[in-house]
C-alpha cells in the first residue's frame, strides 16, 4: 500500500470514527468504576463494527459495479458528501444526550448504529483505490483507539468535545470526496 493510499486509509478511518468517539465520550461520562474495562470493551464494539462496516460495504460496491462502473465517482462523492454534511449537522447542533452506560445488547446496537456510515464509504474504497482489508483494520484500529481515548476524555472532561469531533469527521469526509472527483479527472 502505497504513502498515499495509507493516508487516506487513515484519514478516512478518523472519519468515520467521529460518531463512535462522540458516543464513547457520552458513555465516557457516565463511567464511574471499571472505567479501564468500559474504555476497552466500548473500543473492541466500536472498533469491530468500524472494521467490519467498509467491508461490507466494499462488497455490496463490486457486486453492483458493473452496473455503476461509469458513475461510481460520483456516487462515492455523493455518499460521502451527505455523511460528510451529516456529521457536520451533528457537531454543529450540538446537545447530543448520552443516554445509561451502554452494556450487551446496547452496547452492540449503538456500535451497530455509530458504524452505518463505514458501511456507506465501503462503496468509495474502489474509487480510492485503497486495499479493503488493510483500510477496514486500520479503520477498526483508529476506532478502536479513539473510542477507549474517548471514555477515559468524557470521563474528565465531559461530552464537550463531542461535537467538534463530528464537525472534524464531517469535513475530512467531504475533503475525501472532492479528492475521488479530482483523482477521476472530473476538473480537468
Amino acid at each position: 500500500m502505497s504513502w498515499s493510499a495509507l493516508s487516506a486509509a487513515t484519514a478516512l478511518g478518523f472519519a468515520l470514527a467521529a460518531d463512535a468517539f462522540a458516543a464513547a465520550l457520552c458513555q465516557g461520562t457516565t463511567a464511574r468504576d471499571r472505567h479501564h474495562a468500559r474504555a476497552l470493551c466500548i473500543g473492541a464494539a466500536f472498533g469491530a463494527a468500524q472494521a467490519i462496516g467498509p467491508l461490507l460495504g466494499w462488497a455490496l460496491g463490486v457486486a453492483c459495479a458493473s452496473l455503476i462502473e461509469a458513475i461510481d465517482h460520483w456516487i462515492a462523492f455523493a455518499i460521502l458528501l451527505v455523511l460528510g454534511v451529516r456529521l457536520l449537522r451533528a457537531g454543529l447542533a450540538g446537545g447530543t444526550e448520552c443516554g445509561p452506560p451502554a452494556r450487551g445488547w446496547l452496547l452492540v446496537g449503538l456500535a451497530v448504529g455509530t458504524s452505518v456510515d463505514a458501511v456507506a464509504a465501503g462503496f468509495a474504497l474502489p474509487t480510492l483505490e485503497l486495499a479493503p482489508v488493510v483500510t477496514a483494520a486500520i479503520v477498526g484500529a483508529v476506532t478502536f483507539v479513539l473510542s477507549a481515548a474517548g471514555v477515559y476524555l468524557g470521563r474528565a472532561a465531559g461530552a464537550a468535545l463531542g461535537g467538534k469531533a463530528e464537525v472534524l469527521g464531517g469535513v475530512v469526509l467531504v475533503a475525501i470526496g472532492v479528492r475521488i472527483l479530482f483523482d477521476h479527472g472530473v476538473f480537468r
